[in-house]
């Protein structure tokens, strides 16, 4: 299982929400290329969000993006971008900036289409965000909640090249609780793509625990390591466990 580190932008800071609450935000990084920098010195890859994006429904924070890129990127470093990407020229636009992948939620629950053109496009560049709420999928930068659910929009993507599906419970974001293990082992055992864990993770034995569930490829970390529940080393070395 990949270790993934997140940046999240707001006001071109590294941030993390709490619960995807615009109202909780913890700054934690000002200069958000180059904490990428010393990410990059452990970590091969790197998911990257523009939270303004996400609620704007299109792109905001791209001069921020393009700085965490070109920081990361050195030496075949990869990113993953998302948040506001609900078109073809917006999609192209990160992937002409030097990202490996770009990551569409809101996108997959109300244009299934355009996520499935564009990965057959771009074969295995593609991630597809399911956040849920309470079971449903949340859009809209997480501020509105649709009838789907994660399994609806996986199955809605059968047969599709994507790379894999990023299933994230928001109300365990930012909160170290623990991942929901449960749905994401639901989601990992009936999907029929790879899944990366995202949300509560707070401990090694988190990581340890996701590590175990077989099709979890991959787990995105953000407050946890930022406030030192452990080191970037620790984390690597418990997700491959």
């Amino acid at each position: 299982m990949q270790l993934i580190p997140a940046i999240d932008l707001l006001g071109g800071q590294a941030v993390r929400l709490h619960q995807g609450r615009y109202d909780q935000v913890t700054v934690y990084d000002q200069d958000p290329a180059a904490l990428a920098t010393r990410l990059r010195r452990a970590c091969n890859r790197l998911h990257v969000v523009d939270l303004e994006g996400a609620r704007a429904g299109l792109p905001v924070q791209a001069d921020a993006v393009r700085a965490v890129i070109a920081a990361f990127v050195t030496d075949g470093g990869s990113v993953q971008v998302g948040g506001g990407i609900r078109s073809t020229a917006a999609a192209e636009a990160y992937l002409a900036l030097g990202a490996d992948r770009i990551v569409l939620g809101t996108a997959a629950v109300n244009d299934p289409a355009l996520v499935r053109d564009l990965a057959a496009r771009f074969p295995g560049r593609v991630v597809v965000a399911v956040d849920a709420k309470d079971g449903r999928v949340a859009v809209q930068g997480w501020e509105q909640v649709s009838s789907v659910t994660a399994l609806d929009v996986a199955r809605a993507l059968a047969g599709a090249p994507v790379a894999a599906l990023l299933y994230t419970d928001v109300s365990r974001d930012g909160t170290q609780v623990g991942p929901n293990l449960e749905a994401t082992r639901e989601l990992a055992g009936a999907c029929g793509f790879p899944v990366l864990a995202s949300g509560g993770v707070g401990s090694l034995a988190h990581l340890r625990a996701l590590a175990q569930i077989p099709g979890v490829t991959g787990v995105i970390v953000g407050r946890a390591l930022y406030e030192g529940a452990f080191t970037l080393a620790e984390a690597i070395e418990a997700a491959g466990a």
